[in-house]
């Protein structure tokens, strides 16, 4: 079995990469590298099973030989990424979707997309199930990754229903763990980053926004089985166990000595007040829940970090 994965140098694309070949499939990695690193999957490079190609899939491309599965990672995902690559993030999430599916249409392979739950927008029901239509701001700085996954759903739907491409539609809430960026922008590495250089920690507004944050086995463990399954519509994947980001943020600062001091800034435009989501669907159709708790992938992730930065600094 031969698996092409799309974002394949990325934090979430290579920890997949890993999974599929531990399962004994063929794996081919295509990656742009606008925000993934090769570092992340040089482990498998020598690897039989394991090929990476540089490939931009908003372009024209074509892969050789058969293909199985196609797992579509591709997207800045972070509100740096994303702010900083708007155009490029809308392509991928549309043009991009559209080339995937086109493969898979070609091979006969299965398709999976990588959504979000920004696909909720800043909720008004939490948790948040796959009921949930969301309530987005189509036009404000946040809607190039929130409607360009939107889009992405919609498009894969569609070719699930008019060409009868078998689909398959993830929604990932928070993920965290080794190979995240320290400076991606995101919670966590950016308040690890923020407390390595010394610099105090920055919370939004006055840190009660809530978020929910799975450890990176349990995430690929979802995906994985919902990969797997028959199921077409939208499936949550994340951790429900709800924290809020100032909570978070002192749990950061207990693997400090000098504890860095937190410092408050206003509240970034349509940031979501609650992320939360309700697996009821993944526990019943996949059998699946996350395992690992915070405090458990809290410190496998800080230790990475620490050694990363160390490396950085020492090199």
């Amino acid at each position: 079995m031969r698996a092409v994965i799309t974002g394949g140098a990325g934090f979430l694309g290579s920890h997949l990469c890993d999974k599929f070949i531990a399962e004994g499939w063929e794996v081919l990695s295509l990656d742009n590298l606008i925000t993934g690193v090769e570092a992340n999957h040089a482990h498998l490079a020598r690897n039989p099973k394991f090929k990476s190609l540089h490939v931009d899939v908003c372009e024209p491309f074509s892969v050789d030989g058969a293909v199985d599965y196609v797992l579509h990672f591709a997207s800045p995902a972070s509100p740096f990424d994303y702010l900083k690559f708007p155009i490029e993030t809308m392509r991928v999430g549309s043009v991009g979707t559209q080339n995937t599916l086109d493969l898979a249409r070609a091979k006969k392979a299965k398709f999976f997309i990588a959504s979000t739950s920004e696909c909720y927008g800043d909720p008004d029901v939490s948790p948040q199930p796959e009921t949930y239509w969301g309530h987005v701001n189509s036009i404000g700085p946040r809607a190039v990754y929130d409607e360009a996954k939107r889009f992405a759903e919609a498009m894969t739907m569609a070719y699930h229903r008019y060409f009868g491409v078998d689909t398959h539609i993830v929604r990932i809430f928070n993920t965290y763990g080794p190979r995240m960026r320290l400076k991606d922008g995101r919670a966590l590495p950016n308040f690890v980053h923020q407390a390595l250089t010394g610099q105090p920690i920055t919370v939004y507004g006055e840190g009660q926004q809530t978020r929910s944050f799975c450890y990176v086995s349990d995430l690929i463990d979802g995906i994985y089985k919902l990969a797997m399954s028959d199921e077409h519509l939208p499936t949550n994947i994340g951790n429900p166990q709800e924290i809020t980001i100032l909570q978070f943020a002192e749990k950061i600062r207990e693997h400090f000595e000098n504890a860095p001091k937190i410092i408050f800034e206003p509240l970034p435009q349509d940031d979501p007040k609650q992320r939360c989501p309700d697996i009821s669907k993944a526990k019943r159709l996949l059998g699946w829940a996350p395992k690992v708790g915070l405090a458990e992938g809290l410190k496998i992730t800080m230790d990475h970090f620490k050694r990363e930065f160390a490396a950085a600094a020492a090199g």
